[in-house]
């Protein structure tokens, strides 16, 4: 092929071709076009859509953010999306979500701000799976329950899942900060609900078990009438 100008060829920066504008001309033989083609193949395969990925910060401009992953053009991110912009410089090393590898004007489209909700997406299944309580904070009331900030994302708590006891007044939780156990996770709409309740249970339950464990026949024990 012939073209003029530099361009990026599978993370390589190819010199420039000239034509008849007076500028030198130059033709790829057949061994060097198939190398070309073989390490943009590398790099289209290296690469999947929907992936987090490793960049580097090629230019901070006024409303974006060039990082380059490796790919034969660069993405632009708008610069709202890195809370740290003052402390980032050219040369770092930021972990970005690849949204599209070209978008209808041939365009890489890379988010930092859904590659840190994907890392605490992936924190959450985990608890899920393993069952492990988290700390979040109550933010505000919804229909039907309270919206919880947990690690950084939305969750829902019902206000079936708040007590043991019912809860009438949600307005008095809201600021509270809290432990949740991860009880729903809907991957397709990315919806999370959380259970207070269920520790409250586990924590009497076991306060029963060892009341039960130390009772013995012949005791006489203090009590309130109810």
């Amino acid at each position: 092929t012939r073209c003029s100008g530099a361009f990026l060829f599978g993370g390589v920066m190819v010199e420039a071709m000239k034509g008849k504008n007076g500028l030198e001309e130059r033709e790829y033989s057949e061994a060097e076009f198939q190398e070309l083609a073989k390490l943009y193949e590398r790099t289209m395969s290296s690469i999947s859509q929907g992936e987090i990925v490793k960049g580097r910060v090629v230019h901070i401009g006024e409303s974006y953010v060039a990082v380059d992953i490796g790919f034969k053009s660069e993405g632009a991110i708008p610069i709202s999306e890195f809370p740290n912009i003052k402390e980032l410089k050219v040369g770092d090393d930021v972990e970005v979500y690849l949204e599209s590898v070209e978008n209808k004007d041939g365009q890489l489209i890379l988010s930092r701000k859904r590659a840190d909700f994907m890392r605490v997406w992936e924190r959450v299944v985990k608890a899920f799976e393993t069952g492990e309580v988290l700390t979040g904070r109550c933010v505000r009331r919804t229909k039907g329950g309270i919206v919880v900030d947990l690690l950084g994302i939305d969750a829902f708590l019902p206000g079936s899942q708040i007590d043991v006891r019912p809860v009438r007044d949600f307005d008095a939780f809201i600021g509270r900060e809290m432990e949740f156990r991860v009880v729903k996770v809907n991957h397709p709409s990315e919806n999370v609900v959380v259970s207070h309740k269920v520790l409250v249970e586990e924590e009497l339950a076991g306060q029963r078990k060892m009341i039960l464990e130390s009772l013995e026949k012949g005791q006489i024990l203090e009590g309130h009438a109810k």
